[in-house]
């Protein structure tokens, strides 16, 4: 059984809610334990991975967020360093499903969020999971 941590940019609760149902029903499904901790947005979650990393205590990691378009370049800036982030620590070897909506609008949002239409926050956890098993099998 692997233990899997789900770091959460919780910006906008709503949305975050449907992620992390979606996260947390995958890993479940899968027969695997969670814990959950939250960040103040999408920027911090790759810094909370590589902290929580050092521990030893969790298999792989499962990234959520969601940032929308606003009306100046702070949206690339974030969407673009928060992906930076975690691919860096991917090519490490870290297993991670990146579950952080970029979107243009909360439309968007809600139906990449919500576990009954395109569940990223499922797909994000079934990431995890699937890079975790590569990792036990190249090892």
């Amino acid at each position: 059984m692997a233990r899997i941590l789900i770091v959460e940019a919780r910006f906008y609760d709503h949305l975050n809610d449907m992620l992390l149902a979606g996260a947390r029903a995958a890993i479940e499904a899968a027969g695997h334990e969670h814990e959950t901790v939250a960040v103040p947005g999408a920027l911090e979650a790759p810094g909370a991975i590589a902290l929580a990393v050092e521990t030893g205590r969790y298999d792989a990691f499962v990234a959520l967020g969601v940032v929308i378009r606003g009306e100046t370049y702070h949206f690339e800036i974030v969407s673009n360093e928060s992906a930076r982030g975690i691919m860096a620590l991917t090519m490490d070897g870290i297993a991670i499903g990146n579950g952080i909506l970029t979107v243009e609008n909360e439309a968007q949002a809600i139906y990449r969020a919500d576990p009954k239409q395109a569940d990223k926050g499922g797909g994000a956890a079934k990431a995890a999971l699937a890079m975790l098993g590569l990792r036990e099998r190249f090892a």
